[in-house]
Order: structure tokens, then sequence, then C-alpha cells
């Protein structure tokens, strides 16, 4: 594979694209469930709002498709950051719970495809090892958009978290993430022009790729993970919450900004360890992150609950991230944007998905409800509930050891030598 050649030009435009594009999503939805539980979602309500990103997902692999083969990927872009700017835009307008998930949910099949498709365009246009560098930028995006929040208390008096005004906020960036599309690198379809069947037309031509055993087991694990992974993805402003922390959002967004550092880091780790030993090291984190929960709780310390947020960035960054790397070295060129859809429909999609529901099933069993002075409190036992949680990653990270195989490396000595 020739090497890709990039200029400083090309590099900033990029890392800006990474920036707005994860700027525009944590504006709104790190605050997202206090929204709907003020305009009075239920339990089950509140599972589905949340999970609007998740099945976002599912059409990830097919966007995919369409900039593999038929328009420039940074055309795509700036048509779904476009349209998502507006569905934003009527999602802040919406009061009633059910309404409020449609107009998200259609938003999510425009924006979820962008993580896939934003790292289609970044590999495309600069060295595979220049990768986590570039994406770094998003999580220092991902922090930036506390900023937000931080102006509107500070400059205005106003706390707008819980509000439909972070929507707006997203809104705003969106429209201006898609004029920042306009001006990326010219990305055409590799693929253009070669026969399109139905796997095509549904995006799954990169589930061909399962046929591979390690390709399999990556998938699994990684599907897998996403169980303990959306615990802190989608509750823990629950937890956080419950202990009685202000500025919700701004504590969260201390894990991106240790996953930017990370992030900048990856190469080096990459080109010391391989791939393979990078997402053992993320795997090690997520395992890391519960026992700190669970430490905290057991022995009453606040400071371990700030180790676990911290730890975020070396889960997304090594294990998430290092596996987009390990697809992009196994996916034909042809496909390699459906593949990188492909592994967010599988983890941000399917698994993501899964693990709302039985995270939510587990907070509910370790939850008991009681009336105070007229006043209906919830009880949690987080202590059962990172137990669990620490459990089923340390069960998923000897799978990863004993069973992953990364054989990138040997599929390019079989190239050079043909």
């Amino acid at each position: 594979m020739t090497e890709v050649k990039m200029s400083m030009g090309t590099r900033i435009k990029l890392s800006l694209m990474m920036f707005l594009q994860f700027m525009l999503f944590a504006a709104f939805f790190p605050q997202l469930a206090a929204y709907a539980g003020q305009i009075g979602c239920d339990g089950f309500q509140m599972a589905l709002i949340v999970s609007s990103m998740a099945i976002g997902c599912l059409v990830s692999p097919i966007v995919g498709m369409i900039a593999d083969r038929h328009f420039n990927s940074e055309k795509v872009l700036f048509t779904v950051n476009a349209l998502g700017g507006v569905l934003l835009f009527l999602a802040s307008k919406q009061t009633n719970p059910t309404a409020l998930f449609f107009m998200l949910l259609l938003y999510m099949f425009c924006y979820m495809p962008t993580w896939g498709l934003t790292s289609s365009i970044a590999m495309s246009n600069s060295p595979s090892e220049l990768f986590p560098q570039i994406r770094a930028f998003g999580s220092f995006g991902w922090f930036a958009s506390g900023i937000f929040s931080f102006v509107a208390m500070k400059a205005f008096g106003v706390k707008i978290d819980g509000t439909s005004i972070p929507l707006l906020c997203g809104a705003g960036a969106s429209i201006v993430a898609a004029g920042v599309a306009l001006m990326l690198p010219k990305t055409p379809p590799p693929a253009k022009g070669q026969p399109v069947s139905v796997v095509d037309a549904l995006g799954l031509r990169s589930m061909t790729l399962l046929k591979d055993r390690n390709f399999t087991i990556f998938i699994i694990v990684s599907v897998l993970a996403m169980i303990p992974f959306s615990i802190y993805w989608s509750y823990c402003s629950v937890f956080l919450q419950d202990k009685g922390f202000a500025y919700i959002t701004i504590t969260m967004n201390w894990g991106q900004a240790a996953e930017f550092f990370i992030l900048m880091l990856t190469p080096l780790l990459l080109a010391k360890a391989g791939v393979r030993w990078a997402m053992f090291l993320g795997l090690g984190a997520l395992l890391l992150r519960y026992l700190a929960f669970f430490a905290g709780g057991l022995f009453d310390m606040r400071i371990l609950y700030f180790l676990a947020i911290l730890i975020h960035g070396a889960i997304y960054g090594l294990f998430f991230v290092g596996g987009q790397i390990y697809i992009n070295k196994k996916a034909p060129k042809e496909m390699q944007a459906q593949a990188q859809g492909f592994i967010f429909l599988a983890t941000f999609g399917i698994g993501l998905l899964v693990g709302n529901f039985v995270n939510g099933a587990l907070i509910s069993k370790y939850m008991t409800e009681a009336t105070v002075d007229g006043v209906l409190t919830r009880v949690f036992d987080w202590n059962h509930i990172w137990g669990i949680t620490a459990i089923l990653s340390a069960v998923l990270l000897v799978a990863f050891v004993a069973l992953f195989k990364d054989d990138t490396g040997e599929a390019k000595q079989e190239e050079a030598a043909a």
C-alpha cells in the first residue's frame, strides 16, 4: 500500500473536522437524559431516547457504502451535517417525549455515520500511524463543548443543563461543521463504477470480513465490551447526580481531556507494541475504571471517582481507536468506509443498544424507592453495580488475550513478498 503524504494544511483541516464533529455532539448528548426527564419521560421512554444514538448506527454501513461507491466522502459529510443541524433545531422545539425521540432518531441517522465517515476521510488523506493524533482533536472538541454551559453560566447567569438550549448549540455547531466539510481534501469513492449488489446497497459488503477468525473475535469482543463501557457512557450522569456532583457535563468531559493526550501518544505506543497490545491496555483500563468506582464507594474515597473518569481516555483511545486502525489495515481499500461504518454499527449500534437495556435493568435491580417526608427518593447500591461491571470487564480482558491475534503484520509481509 502506498504511504499517504500529508501537508500541514491538510492536517489542520482534518483536525478541525474531528474537533467540530465531536464537539457538536457533546454539546447536547451528555445532558440529554436530564432534559428528557424535564419534559416527562418515563423509564422506557428514557431508555429509548438515550438509545437513539445506538439505533442511528444501523445506517452507518449504508452511508459508508454511498461514500465508497457513489459520492465524494467530504460531500456526503457536508450533506448529513447540514441536514443534522436542521433536525437538531427541530428537536429543540419538541416537548412531547415521543416527538423528541423520533426527531432525535432522524438526527442520529444523519450523525452516527459521520464517526466512520470522518475516520475514513482522515485515513484516506493521512498516514494511518498519524490518525490517532488527528482523531485526538475530536476528544479535544468533546472537552471544549463544556464551554457552552460554562459561558452561559458565567456570562448570562443561566444554567443550560436540563434545557433545550444545548440542542440549539449542537445545531449551530453542526452547520459550522457542514461548512468545514466543503474545505476538506477531495476524497473520491474508491469503488466508483463497480457493480452494486443488494449486499452493497445495504452497506453489508464489509461483513464478508467476518470469514477471518481474528476479525470475528475482534468484533465479538468489541460488541461485548460495549456492555460495561455503556454503563459509563449512558448512565454515569445518574451516578454523579446521586453522589451530588455539580456541572455533570464538565465533570465527565475531563475524560475526553485525558483522551486527547492518550491519542497524541498512541502512534508511539502502536509503533512499540502493536495494535493488539494497545487494545489490551484499553481493556485493562476498562477494568481499572470499574475497580476505581467500586473502591471509591467501598472506602468512601471521592478522588477515585475522578480517576475512573480520567481513565476514559485510555479506554477509548487505545481499544476503540486502536480497533479502527486494525480495521483500516484489514479491510480492502474499496470497502474501508463501509468497514469503518460496520465497526460503529457493531459497537455503538448493537453493543450500545444491548448495553443500555442490560445496564438499565442492572441499575433497576439494585435501586430501591422510598418516600421520606412525602418526597420520593431513590437509593442505589452502586457497590454491587460496579462490582458486577468490573467482573464482566475482567472476563473480556482474559478472553481477548487468549483468543485474539493481530495478523495485519503478516498480511503486509505476504503482500511485500508477492
